[in-house]
């Protein structure tokens, strides 16, 4: 998709600090991150959002990302979330995940 950011770190045209890769998943550090340890996991194809993923798998596949990333950091204790649309606060119409960590994370959220 023209102008994705996440599109074009996938494709090599933006850099920015991968920490994981596999064939369907690319992981790197947050530009803004909101706690100590900010990751962002996102599937390579360009999905616009949670509710316009087709593929049932590929929850499977970030997910198994995800946990990979936190081995790999030797991260424990984390959260993983996802926003869906800009009400939810989706700033980048990609579907990603956030993986959180490295402080304590209070509930409710924001």
């Amino acid at each position: 998709m023209d102008k994705c950011p996440f599109c074009g770190i996938v494709q090599g045209q933006l850099s920015a600090q991968r920490v994981y890769e596999d064939q369907d998943v690319i992981a790197f550090k947050d530009v803004a991150p909101q706690a100590p340890v900010h990751i962002l996991v996102v599937p390579k194809a360009h999905v616009q959002s949670a509710s316009a993923v087709e593929d049932p798998a590929l929850w499977g596949r970030l997910m198994t990302a995800c946990t990979l990333v936190a081995r790999q950091l030797k991260i424990e204790d984390f959260r993983l979330v996802v926003n869906c649309g800009a009400a939810a606060g989706q700033t980048v119409p990609h579907l990603h995940v956030h993986l959180l960590a490295g402080r304590l994370l209070g509930w409710p959220p924001g």
